[in-house]
């Protein structure tokens, strides 16, 4: 089984995750109502199990508790695969939200970095800033070691295109951990 556990209490935030790459059970609550929505909408979309349980200094505002989020599950991610043999490693995916359109590509190449390219004409969705999207990727990204491009090409709605972009992500991740027949990293290096 592809499991990690991790354990993060800072001053602003502690959080528990339990990360199954092979899928399972979903349940997260970080107290923002539209992030959870987000990322039982990842971990559905991806396939994976999730256990995920935050609590952030909310008085302040949401920030914390969703870069930290993205830190604690991207390091879930890292811990998982290791040295990155016998899976795939890239992944790419459009994800179509009524009037909205995202991509996702990612490289699970050890390599931490986040090109990210998106426009909400709505500021908030219920609780969560839309701008924390962008923090949440980037922690993630740095924090699981993959490269990972981010685009919405278009869209009107917030919600939508904020939709757009976790679900491409996790599509895309799907993609990328899915397992194959080599016992090496996919790497003309032999390593990564």
């Amino acid at each position: 089984m592809r499991t990690a556990v991790i354990e993060r209490k800072t001053k602003e935030t502690d959080i528990s995750v339990e990360l199954n790459l092979d899928g399972g059970d979903v349940s997260v609550d970080t107290g923002i109502g539209f992030f959870d929505h987000m990322l039982n909408s990842f971990a559905t979309h991806g396939g994976f199990g999730l256990k995920l349980s935050v609590k952030g200094d909310l008085e302040v505002d949401g920030h914390h508790t969703v870069e930290d989020t993205g830190i604690a599950l991207g390091q879930a991610f890292d811990k998982i695969l290791g040295d990155k043999s016998s899976i795939n490693r890239f992944g790419n995916f459009f994800v179509p939200m009524d009037e909205a359109l995202a991509f996702a590509s990612v490289d699970i190449s050890g390599r931490p970095f986040l090109a990210f390219d998106a426009v909400f004409p709505q500021a908030q969705c219920g609780g969560y800033d839309c701008s924390l999207t962008v923090e949440f990727m980037r922690a993630f990204a740095f924090n699981s070691r993959i490269t990972l491009h981010i685009k919405s090409l278009y869209g009107d709605n917030s919600h939508h295109i904020t939709e757009a972009i976790y679900k491409a992500t996790a599509h895309a991740l799907r993609l990328a951990v899915k397992q194959n027949s080599s016992d090496k990293p996919l790497s003309t290096k032999g390593v990564l």
